[in-house]
């Protein structure tokens, strides 16, 4: 067969995107990207088109669109890509303004501590006010308060903990194959989901809010081992429950 100049196999597109093996075979099967070549002995060949496309699905997923919502987007006849760019651009510099701020005022307070000086209330304020810009985006403060003030800091502590715990155990039946509709799966779906419910006091719109804020920010989710994969897995246990 002829194949283009450039192609990329599936392990090596990995490598070079810092995206897992895993998450690229996920995208392929729910026909959002899939490679546009094949070798004679059928691995996967991506092309310099499917590196245009990837970024493009990349661009919307930071900007915060599900799976689902992304595969809408890009299949519209009026689908844009310059338009997305220009979004993403936007949303990046607004996030770089606003990390900047922060640094800016983290670092004057290191210094008045570092030399032993005074830091105003006002000074500390400040950082909290920048601190808190972010999950301003998410959360109205109404939210924020339910939800930190409600629980002990002990509490909310264990909470977590165990959240992390059941996560941990549904990875590893993710990983083994196990179909989510296994029995065991589902319980701890079940488990998960009651947890989940503790931690937002059962309230949908914090839920809603939640679910975007761990959406765009993967790298918090990521700490508790909770991927774009793993939570559609989790999704899909919590169905046959």
């Amino acid at each position: 067969m002829i194949l283009n100049k450039k192609t990329w196999k599936v392990g090596e597109l990995a490598k070079q995107t810092g995206l897992t093996v895993r998450m690229l075979h996920h995208y392929d099967k729910i026909s959002l990207f899939s490679p546009s070549q094949y070798s004679d002995t059928g691995h996967r060949l991506y092309t310099e088109s499917d590196i245009v496309r990837l970024q493009q699905i990349m661009s919307l997923k930071q900007l915060g669109f599900a799976l689902e919502e992304i595969k809408e987007i890009m299949e519209n006849r009026n689908f844009n890509p310059v338009e997305i760019i220009k979004v993403q651009l936007d949303d990046v510099k607004k996030r770089i303004r606003l990390q900047e701020l922060l640094c800016s005022r983290l670092e004057k307070i290191y210094e008045l501590l570092n030399s032993q000086q005074e830091v105003t209330p006002e000074q500390f304020i400040n950082l909290i006010e920048v601190i808190n810009m972010n999950k301003d985006k998410y959360f109205t403060q109404e939210q924020q308060e339910k939800m930190f003030e409600q629980f002990g800091l002990e509490e909310r502590k264990q909470y977590v903990s165990k959240w992390a715990e059941i996560t941990a155990k549904i990875r590893v039946e993710y990983e083994k194959g196990t179909p989510p509709e296994n029995l065991d799966v589902t319980q701890l779906a079940k488990q998960w989901n009651e947890f989940v419910n503790k931690l937002t006091f059962a309230d949908p719109e914090i839920s809603k809010a939640a679910e975007r804020y761990y959406r765009e920010n993967p790298e918090i989710g990521e700490k508790f081992g909770i991927d774009q994969q793993l939570s559609d897995y989790i999704k899909k246990a919590m169905s046959h429950i």
